[in-house]
């Protein structure tokens, strides 16, 4: 779980990060992110709508998009407001489908670094 350093809570910060951050769009999920001028750890943000699907379809998708980002938050970001937009398709994506999405758009950023794909994993083995 994201503490609450690490979130955005007020609307107005949700609607400036969506309204005037960097927007890269993904097959299940639209990320914006915007630098802050002040120093400190990376807040996230998370919109489900009704379209993704019932509540307990939306709160999934919220709870693995928590732990993508509090993947990055582990790995040293700050700095940065990120808004995670979930599409009507997240509900049905896999988790690593999700989570190589959410890191590839932030590395698009500069938030994190791109995460390896899945041929750097089988030649490692």
């Amino acid at each position: 779980m994201l503490a609450k350093a690490n979130r955005i809570t007020s609307a107005d910060d949700y609607r400036v990060v969506v309204r005037r951050g960097a927007k890269v769009a993904t097959p299940h999920t639209v990320s914006y992110v915007r630098a802050r001028d002040s120093f400190g750890d990376a807040r996230f943000g998370f919109i489900v709508s009704k379209k993704v699907g019932s509540a307990v379809r939306r709160n999934r998708v919220r709870r693995r998009l928590k732990a993508v980002t509090h993947e990055v938050v582990l790995a040293g970001a700050s700095d940065v407001d990120v808004v995670v937009r979930a599409l009507p398709g997240a509900a049905d994506a896999s988790w690593s489908d999700l989570r190589t999405e959410v890191l590839r758009a932030l590395a698009r950023r500069g938030v994190t670094t791109p995460p390896p794909t899945r041929s750097d994993e089988v030649s490692r083995a």
